[in-house]
């Protein structure tokens, strides 16, 4: 640490809801960062709700033996529980990593700012950074995976469309990183924004090699990325994406060789005074900068800051608002401005135009 403090550490089967109302009640926990696997949120969410602390998650639940459930997901497990969180006077904020979170925030800031009326947002990620390693996963490899193995999920027409992972490309001429290929994936904050802003179109689209298209198609063709258990001839039970998340890089020994940038953001068009309006509204973070500060590369680093954020909002009464919300139903100026004084500043592009907001 870099300042004088006590950073304690707690062992915990946070599946398990008492173990974890113990632990909260043992450290007179006010607010919960669950930062964990997606497949704790609800045990951690349901632990929070009884001991009356707010929550705060970056990605949404996931049960182990589904991928890419019916849309919306957050119908599935989380929105269901809001008056729980009602009635327990506690917030739950979903979602309050980078994308989903800080996307979020962009989205809200440009329908309450830029346009009158919005009829698309593209959220666009793109990793330019390199670690040096052949083949890693920034993340978790079990839950990156998981991301791409199922339908991708699109909101067009204010209809649900499904396609296939890597169907469907583009390139985007984006600041600092130049021009890139993304292609259009399914993600959490599409489920939210659909519901939360009138938007017609809301699509994702993320940045991903040759290397890891063809590792990630040739595993999936094998059964590799399979959730399922199977029983090898030894008899022994496993799950092929369990042991393929094995032998793969710990996502944080990437950090210290890790260089680049990450550019994620927004790209938005809409109606303002009755002329057509086009916006891209985004983060540059650096690899080398975020390990210099913190330790960790910087998609972990993205992925973190917001969510301390939400937690300061939360404890100076900002975002405290006792019940469940998505970052979009959030006022996104008073986090915006949190997550410029923390590292994650705000950038915006009109007409080839960038500057960056001051809050």
């Amino acid at each position: 640490m870099k300042v004088a403090g006590v950073l304690k550490s707690h062992m915990l089967n946070a599946m398990n809801i008492e173990e974890t109302v113990k632990l909260i009640q043992q450290t007179k926990c006010e607010i919960v960062i669950n930062v964990g696997s997606p497949f704790l949120n609800m045990s951690v969410l349901s632990a929070c709700i009884k001991t009356k602390c707010a929550y705060i998650d970056t990605a949404i639940h996931e049960d182990p033996l589904k991928i890419c459930e019916t849309p919306p997901w957050y119908n599935n497990y989380e929105w269901p529980r809001r008056k729980e969180c009602e009635q327990a006077g506690i917030t739950a904020i979903l979602g309050a990593g980078f994308d989903p979170g800080v996307v979020n925030a962009y989205a809200a800031l440009a329908h309450d700012t830029y346009f009158d009326t919005i009829s698309d947002i593209d959220i666009i990620d793109i990793n330019a950074g390199k670690h040096g390693r052949w083949f890693a996963t920034n993340f978790d490899p079990e839950i990156n995976f998981r991301e791409f193995t199922g339908q991708v999920w699109s909101w067009q027409n204010k209809k649900w469309v499904s396609n296939q992972m890597f169907e469907i490309n583009h390139e985007w001429d984006l600041p600092v990183v130049g021009k890139q290929k993304a292609y259009m994936t399914g993600h959490d904050e599409i489920h939210s924004l659909s519901k939360n802003l009138d938007v017609q179109n809301i699509r994702f689209w993320m940045g991903f090699s040759e290397l890891y298209i063809t590792v990630f198609t040739v595993l999936k063709n094998l059964g590799l990325l399979s959730e399922q258990v199977i029983k090898t001839a030894e008899g022994q039970e496993v799950v092929p994406l369990k042991v393929v998340k094995a032998v793969l890089p710990d996502p944080a020994s990437l950090a210290p060789n890790y260089t680049g940038k990450t550019c994620i953001g927004d790209f938005i068009k809409g109606i303002k005074n009755g002329s057509p309006r086009e916006v891209f509204i985004y983060n540059i973070a650096d690899h080398k900068q975020a390990f210099n500060e913190t330790g960790a590369q910087g998609i972990s680093y993205t992925a973190g800051v917001p969510a301390a954020a939400a937690a300061i909002l939360i404890a100076t009464g900002i975002w405290d608002v006792k019940t469940m919300v998505n970052v979009e139903e959030l006022p996104p100026l008073p986090f915006l401005k949190q997550l410029d004084h923390m590292g994650l500043p705000t950038c915006i592009r009109e007409k080839q135009e960038d500057k960056q907001l001051q809050f």
